[in-house]
């Protein structure tokens, strides 16, 4: 039957492109059928030509024990990046965290590893059984330091997993330390900090937990001291929890004021590694008080910091802060070796406000912070808990917590310098004539202009009627020592007629 009209070869256009189209999508999803399948070929071929090794990582041992390495092992597999491209894998949640998930390589199946230029892949045996495999020439090479590599990686994941706790000294005459959730936020990327700084703190960090090896090769004890001193409501202590955060060690809190710190060594005694040691308000306590001197606080606080090093083990930081300056304390606690690492925290500028703004109004930018600026640029200072405080109480406008910023500012900015007292000789006065002048009066412009000749005087007044003036003030001020009359002082010569050799004056 023949087509009639433009319909019906407008509907033949429309199955011819739907079929191009189906097949095009045919041909593209056999490409990548084909890609894989080339993949997969090469691998089998790569595998059948070298020679590997296998080793099999069990969960019970022959003695009937767990295997701790398995649980590592586990743990490391689960954290590889080439998880995510296993050809199946178990996904998991979190029963304390929502929203976080896992993944476990399925039974029957392989990820791949790299490690000092060699190739490695786990596989699951099933029946809680995991094999490792390694090219035979790599596995004196690599094996040992591999598997060192996977316990540390296992051993930091764990840390950073489990629940961190606080702990404070109770000054009782049981237990010395009672403890609780560490559930504080904070963590080193939303702290309002120089980013410059706070890089080389987490530099810092890092190297210390990577040093073991390194600090026992130099003989020294692994551990390490910050110094965080500074105005109150500048951060310390917030930091201090971030720095904990980070490093996933427990927090133990000492407060020197507090009952029970007689012996701040046995207090140590009792903390644990990987622990993060606080001591606050350092300054305050080395004052003095409560019947002790000074004297004799400063040698119990560097008793307390030399024993480190022999009573409590390693793998600790310890913090101490200062609410004021360090030049009211004894150069002998804040030296090297007892205090590594010392930060000034300071009030906040523009900088530190616009890293506050980011992450409690979630500002990047506004109109007012123009305003704000000139604000922070008149000198005017806050605490990063002001300004917290403020965009708490805010958080719903921007612009309101803007605007109070700006009053705050305004009522915090120092006030402008008095105004300095005008130089005696700018003031307009009449001519000081002293006994030492030389009875002459040099050229009125030139005395119009400087800062010393003007005496009043406008500078359009007729010459010879200045010189008259001259005359009769410098009469009636030395009418004993003869100076020149009046009418002599205004001859045109401006001199006067003894107006002669300089011997005369």
């Amino acid at each position: 039957m023949a087509l009639e009209g433009g319909g019906g070869w407008g509907a033949v256009v429309v199955v011819v492109y739907g079929v191009m189209a189906v097949v095009a999508l045919r041909l593209v999803m056999s490409y990548k059928s084909a890609a894989h399948a080339v993949r997969r070929a090469w691998r089998w071929a790569d595998e059948w030509a070298q020679v590997y090794q296998y080793y099999e990582v069990p969960r019970i041992g022959g003695d009937g024990a767990e295997n701790p390495l398995f649980r590592k092992a586990a743990a490391y597999v689960a954290s590889l990046p080439s998880l995510e491209d296993a050809d199946a894998a178990c996904v998991l949640s979190s029963p304390s965290k929502s929203n976080d998930f896992s993944l476990q390589l399925g039974p029957g199946h392989t990820t791949r590893d790299a490690f000092l230029g060699a190739r490695l892949a786990w596989t699951n045996a099933g029946a809680d059984r995991l094999v490792l495999r390694v090219r035979r020439h790599d596995r004196t090479r690599v094996l040992r330091p591999y598997l060192q590599h996977l316990e540390s990686v296992a051993d930091e994941m764990e840390m950073r997993r489990r629940e961190l706790r606080l702990y404070a000294n109770t000054g009782g005459d049981g237990a010395r330390w009672s403890s609780a959730p560490f559930t504080h936020p904070a963590t080193l990327d939303t702290v309002a900090m120089d980013p410059e700084l706070k890089a080389r703190v987490r530099a810092d960090l890092e190297s210390f937990l990577k040093g073991r090896t390194y600090y026992h090769r130099l003989g020294r004890v692994w551990r390490r001291s910050y110094l965080l001193y500074g105005a109150p409501g500048t951060g310390k202590s917030t930091f201090a929890a971030a720095m904990a955060r980070f490093l996933g060690y427990d927090v133990y809190d000492i407060d020197l004021s507090r009952g029970g710190c007689d012996d701040l060594r046995a207090l140590l005694l009792d903390t644990t590694p990987r622990s993060l040691i606080v001591v606050e308000d350092l300054d305050r306590y080395l004052r003095g008080g409560d019947g002790e001197t000074a004297a004799e606080r400063t040698a119990r606080v560097l008793s307390f910091m030399d024993g480190l090093s022999s009573c409590c083990g390693e793998e600790r930081v310890m913090v101490f802060t200062m609410s004021g300056g360090k030049d009211g304390v004894d150069p002998a606690v804040l030296r090297p070796g007892r205090v590594d690492v010392h930060i000034h925290f300071t009030m906040c500028d523009f900088e530190g406000f616009k890293a506050l703004a980011s992450n409690y109004l979630g500002l990047k930018d506004h109109k007012l912070y123009p305003q704000v600026e000139e604000g922070f640029h008149a000198g005017a200072r806050l605490s990063p808990a002001e300004l917290g405080e403020i965009m708490l109480a805010n958080r719903g406008s921007p612009s309101r917590a803007l605007r109070n910023v700006i009053n705050a500012l305004q009522h915090v900015a120092p006030p402008p310098p008095p105004a300095q007292p005008q130089r005696a000789s700018s003031v307009a006065r009449p001519p000081r004539l002293t006994s030492r002048w030389s009875g002459h009066l040099d050229d009125t412009s030139a005395a119009s202009q400087s800062p010393r000749g003007g005496g009043g005087f406008a500078k359009d007044a007729p010459i010879r009627e200045l010189k008259k003036l001259y005359g009769l003030i410098k009469y009636r001020s030395r009418k004993d020592v003869g100076v020149v009359p009046v009418d002599d002082a205004a001859s045109p010569n401006g001199r006067g007629s003894d107006a002669g050799p300089e011997k005369d004056r």
